[in-house]
């Protein structure tokens, strides 16, 4: 038992009136012992449990993200005048929508957009459809792949993925609390605007709650990031809704608060339809290679509207016009179907 440990925990879990909020340091050095195994099965339950009870804030999720800058992998810059894109999705996947992500990153890289995405194996609260499955699926070995394969696919293909089990093992080791708490912890947070990157990036996370979205925020205001586009999307993910207005946020250093809300409806693009739901992940992977293939499907739409708006976000293109004409461009021609072959071909992801 970790006595040093103890007292953090204390200070975290003593009732709504008495509990008291950590340093940044603290935070650090908490998640640092957690990782580690410094300290033991009992005292990390009952700190994920204390501390979704008592709620993080932005300090402290900047400190956790120390902790995971100081143990976690990260990859060496590929350019200096560039910012990688880190798109951040849910860990535990999706149960309720189909997911349009893997398109949006398709399109982006192939413009030149560096992108890294992350995350891992089927995990609670939902053990929804991750990441890493959408990609085996397409083709792409990424969990297999070492970190140096990771760094040159992003360097010549502008496409990286870690994976947890493989190249940040103390972080996957969290599963197994998360399975037993039986509820999502705050790690859950900071997994969404994890950056292991040394370079300049550029954080595009989803988020439902809005205390969640100011949390954030504030954490990676406190840790340096400069970019960020955070968007209240389809099952906390950066997915943009088509069937509704999209609330987003989105950095302004020009003004006093540093950032400013954008809300992007759909319909003011001519573009009216319906989020397509996951029905069934087979379902769902033959919906997805048709999309990248450019055949016409219910996941066209969206991954136009969503490609449009990264394209314009990440300064490829002037207006969300030109972005969303763009995205439409290259799905139809199957622009991204020759990428994603691509990707796998040349870089040995099979």
């Amino acid at each position: 038992m970790s006595s040093e440990f103890r007292e953090l925990l204390k200070k975290i879990g003593s009732g709504t009136h008495t509990h008291k909020n950590l340093t940044r340091q603290q935070a650090s050095l908490a998640l640092e012992m957690m990782l580690t195994g410094r300290a033991t099965p009992a005292q990390i339950g009952g700190f994920m449990i204390a501390h979704r009870i008592k709620r993080p804030t932005g300090e402290e999720l900047a400190g956790m993200l120390d902790a995971y800058s100081q143990l976690g992998n990260k990859l060496s810059i590929i350019d200096e005048n560039k910012e990688v894109v880190v798109l951040g999705i849910p860990y535990d996947g999706r149960t309720r929508t189909a997911p349009i992500s893997p398109i949006t990153s398709l399109i982006l890289s192939l413009m030149g957009v560096p992108v890294l995405m992350h995350g891992g194996r089927r995990m609670p609260t939902k053990y929804g459809l991750t990441l890493g499955e959408i990609w085996t699926n397409l083709g792409l070995n990424i969990q297999n792949t070492s970190l140096e394969q990771v760094q040159t696919s992003l360097a010549q293909k502008n496409f990286g993925f870690l994976y947890l089990p493989t190249h940040f093992p103390l972080a996957d080791n969290f599963v197994t609390y998360r399975e037993e708490i039986g509820k999502r912890p705050p790690i859950a947070t900071l997994e969404l605007i994890w950056h292991p990157y040394k370079g300049k990036n550029h954080i595009m996370a989803g988020y439902v709650h809005p205390p969640t979205e100011k949390m954030i925020r504030e954490a990676l205001t406190l840790t340096g990031v400069k970019k960020f586009t955070l968007i209240k999307g389809l099952e906390g993910s950066g997915d943009l809704k088509l069937e509704q207005t999209n609330i987003i946020a989105i950095d302004d250093h020009e003004s006093e608060a540093g950032f400013k809300y954008l809300k992007l409806n759909p319909l003011h693009y001519g573009l009216k339809g319906h989020d397509y739901p996951l029905h069934s992940e087979q379902e769902y992977f033959e919906q997805l290679s048709k999309t990248i293939k450019g055949e016409m499907t219910p996941l066209t739409l969206s991954s136009i509207w969503n490609g449009g708006f990264y394209l314009w976000r990440c300064s490829v293109v002037e207006t969300m016009e030109m972005g969303l004409s763009k995205a439409e461009e290259l799905i139809m021609k199957g622009d991204l179907h020759n990428h994603c072959h691509s990707l796998s071909e040349n870089l040995n992801y099979v």
